[in-house]
């Protein structure tokens, strides 16, 4: 391909993901939607141009690893740790806690009846499912209450991080559940500390370099790091989880002495700067990963009778679960947080990284797509057309 056809194509991509997030913004349509079906209509003209991509499934899951660090992160930085919030963050941590096991449980019951595989096999090809996107939540939870928006943010940023450990514990669990937890423990603890080091290296270079070019060297040594933390099978996520929170609430963890030594005058404007440049970076992954998704996708699974039926199952479980959560964690009108349970990129990504000999027998290809969109659609259909009451005094 020429190389100014890949420079507009790549810039269109980005344009065109910019005008669906405008889009969905203003209707309530989330953009994923929206980045799904150019990336099936891509692929359609492609075809009919004879037009080759090559290098798509390889592409695909390394995409997805990134906007997982960068979502994760993202989130981090936006989490605070205050008194006047630690109710919020408790009851939060509670219901992405009991939503992601009371889920994967459920469904794992639901493919065990259906496919009679190992029960295993199906609690892993469920886990993925029963995890919130808080991309798509962060979207769609604009015109929410505050106290609504507050929690939907705070769950779905804990279930992308309790999703992925848990994910990790049951790869882990293969053998024997005994040395599952010996190995997650130790590895879990060993990771924190790595990662408060880490933290304190990475927070002291934010103050002391004075090059124009700061936060992209930081956030390569923090994906450097993740990969060799996935390499040595550590619980690599905790190390984004650990510097987002520490670097938003240094109050807590950098005084005295310590803080004129680790921060400087203008730290405040260089973490608005590193948030920025997150959720940016963040957004230009997450628009290629969904493209080339929707680009990978082959549409008879899409239309396939199984898959199906099998989607509408999982949603109609996740948001009737969610109601028992919601009834026992949160204090509010539950309407339309009820119906902002999407499912996006940790999903299909996790779904993705199952190990050949860990997948289930008959759990059809089309599934995670499917799941992704309807559930979309669920928080569409919920929130489109809700005004709230405000109590203004």
């Amino acid at each position: 391909m020429d190389s100014s056809i890949l420079i507009i194509v790549l810039s269109l991509s980005v344009l065109i993901s910019y005008a669906f997030d405008l889009f969905s913004s203003r209707f309530k349509t989330p953009s994923v939607l929206l980045l799904l079906l150019l990336g099936i209509l891509t692929r359609q003209a492609t075809e009919y141009f004879n037009v080759q991509v090559p290098y798509v499934n390889t592409i695909l899951p390394t995409l997805g690893t990134l906007g997982l660090i960068l979502i994760v992160l993202e989130g981090a930085l936006n989490l605070e740790l205050h008194a006047d919030n630690l109710s919020v963050l408790r009851r939060t941590l509670i219901a992405s806690l009991l939503s992601i096991v009371g889920s994967t449980l459920i469904m794992a019951g639901m493919l065990y009846l259906l496919l009679n595989d190992s029960f295993y096999h199906c609690l892993i090809a469920a886990l993925p499912f029963s995890i919130i996107s808080s991309t798509v939540t962060v979207q769609t939870v604009a015109n929410l209450l505050p106290g609504q928006q507050e929690f939907a943010v705070y769950e779905s940023a804990f279930a992308s991080i309790l999703g992925v450990m848990a994910y990790n514990f049951l790869l882990l669990s293969r053998n024997s559940i005994v040395g599952a937890v010996w190995s997650f423990t130790r590895d879990t603890l060993t990771m924190a500390l790595i990662s408060l080091g880490c933290c304190f290296l990475l927070l002291y270079l934010i103050g002391k370099i004075s090059h124009r070019i700061k936060f992209l060297p930081i956030i390569s040594v923090l994906f450097l790091v993740y990969a060799l933390a996935e390499i040595n099978h550590l619980s690599s996520l905790l190390l984004i989880l650990i510097f987002g929170l520490f670097l938003n609430n240094t109050e807590l963890f950098i005084r005295g002495r310590l803080s004129r030594i680790l921060k400087n005058d203008l730290f405040e404007k260089e973490l608005d700067q590193l948030k920025n440049l997150t959720a940016e970076g963040a957004f230009v992954v997450r628009t290629f990963f969904f493209l080339i998704l929707g680009y990978s996708a082959i549409p008879q699974t899409l239309v396939d009778t199984d898959a199906l039926i099998v989607s509408v199952l999982f949603v109609i479980v996740f948001v009737a679960w969610r109601w028992v959560v919601l009834q026992l964690t949160y204090r509010g009108p539950l309407k339309p947080l009820l119906w902002i349970a999407p499912r996006g990129l940790i999903t299909v990504l996790l779904y993705l990284n199952i190990p050949e000999d860990a997948r289930l027998l008959g759990f059809r290809e089309g599934i995670p797509i499917l799941v992704v969109v309807l559930s979309s659609v669920v928080v569409m259909a919920g929130v489109l057309g809700y005004k709230p009451v405000r109590n203004d005094g």
